[in-house]
């Protein structure tokens, strides 16, 4: 067996990292092929040896673009390499223009595929990612869903019993295994100067949230709100997409919001782990945070992670800033004693098992 691990940006480089682990505990052969969907190869390099990962196979180095363009880049790249180097099966992992992309070319090549973190649902078709996973998941011959929930959610939508398979989310293998290496240097709390579990973490990016004025604004108005309500320091590293819209607005940042740059993986991990309580518009947060139980607060209306706001460790509360503020204080007198929904930290293995039996018949 030989599969083809495609991924194309960072978070899919977390969460397939259990996998490619796995496939190396269980002698499977694999390649990695990196899109760079959002970095190139030679910037993630450092990256994959910090997780203690092998390098890529192939590196497409397609860079950021209008979707379209982005996507056919990588159609062109993917379908090459998949003709000249033939594979088992191919593996893509979650909703991205990379997942697209991989996921078109396996099934125009007749390549079995397999969607690992398959059967989330915003319903919520202006966000991007809301087709890329659709698409995928119709697309796959296996489906790795994460929870029950989201197996309903494939089943509701015509997709067979036999290709759905709930594992897990590859999520909760990451974090413990990626939180033990990061432990290793615990030195961004001096350097930043701040305590452990006294402050408050910040993250803002997605499309709908930072590419108009009213949501941005809102979203910097309620974490200003957060800020004097609990007195304690707010981080917010932030993405350049936000950078530039703030710029673009011309909105005021809050002064009790102190912007950082871009975190690397660890040093994130780490402060997510210790944060008092995070404010986010990721999904992949959201998952992390409700692993890690620590507090969250989704700044969206919607979620396709429902998952953590039934067990106790989310709640949504748009960007409107009194809503935000309110969500902040009910999460912050929570007890952190909700349950972990993703799984038991072995969804790699029980991934690669599935695949190993279908493709065995």
């Amino acid at each position: 067996m030989k599969i083809a691990i495609i991924l194309g940006t960072r978070p899919e480089i977390v969460k397939m990292s259990p996998v490619i682990r796995a496939c190396s505990r269980m002698s499977i052969e694999f390649s990695i092929i990196h899109t760079g969907q959002h970095y190139s190869y030679e910037m993630d390099r450092i990256f994959f040896r910090d997780l203690e990962l092998p390098g890529a196979a192939y590196n497409l180095e397609i860079g950021s673009g209008m979707h379209g363009a982005q996507t056919a880049r990588m159609l062109i790249g993917l379908e090459k390499i998949l003709m000249e180097d033939p594979h088992d099966a191919v593996l893509v992992q979650g909703d991205t223009n990379t997942v697209l992309a991989g996921a078109l070319v396996a099934a125009k090549l007749g390549i079995m595929l397999g969607h690992v973190e398959a059967g989330l649902r915003s319903y919520d078709r202006s966000m991007p990612e809301e087709i890329n996973r659709i698409v995928a998941d119709h697309l796959s011959d296996l489906l790795f869903a994460p929870t029950e929930a989201t197996a309903a959610n494939l089943r509701g939508e015509g997709r067979p019993d036999s290709a759905i398979f709930v594992t897990g989310n590859t999520v909760v293998d990451a974090v413990v295994q990626n939180l033990s290496i990061a432990g290793r240097d615990r030195s961004i709390f001096s350097r930043l100067g701040i305590e452990e579990g006294n402050y408050i973490l910040v993250t803002a990016h997605r499309q709908e949230n930072v590419d108009r004025r009213e949501n941005l604004s809102g979203i910097l108005e309620g974490i200003e709100l957060v800020g004097n309500e609990f007195g304690v320091p707010v981080l917010y590293p932030i993405h350049p997409r936000t950078k530039k819209m703030i710029g673009h607005f011309d909105i005021q940042v809050p002064d009790n919001v102190r912007l950082l740059d871009p975190l690397g993986y660890f040093e994130f991990l780490l402060l997510e782990a210790s944060a008092r309580l995070v404010l986010t518009d990721s999904g992949g947060i959201q998952e992390e945070c409700c692993i890690l139980k620590t507090p969250c607060v989704t700044m969206r209306n919607n979620t396709e992670r429902p998952e953590t706001i039934e067990v106790g460790g989310n709640i949504l509360a748009g960007t409107n800033p009194e809503a935000i503020l309110s969500g902040a204080k009910v999460m912050d007198l929570r007890p952190r004693t909700w349950e972990n929904p993703f799984g038991d930290g072995n969804s790699g293995e029980k991934i690669l098992q599935h695949l190993q039996e279908t493709l065995a018949r």
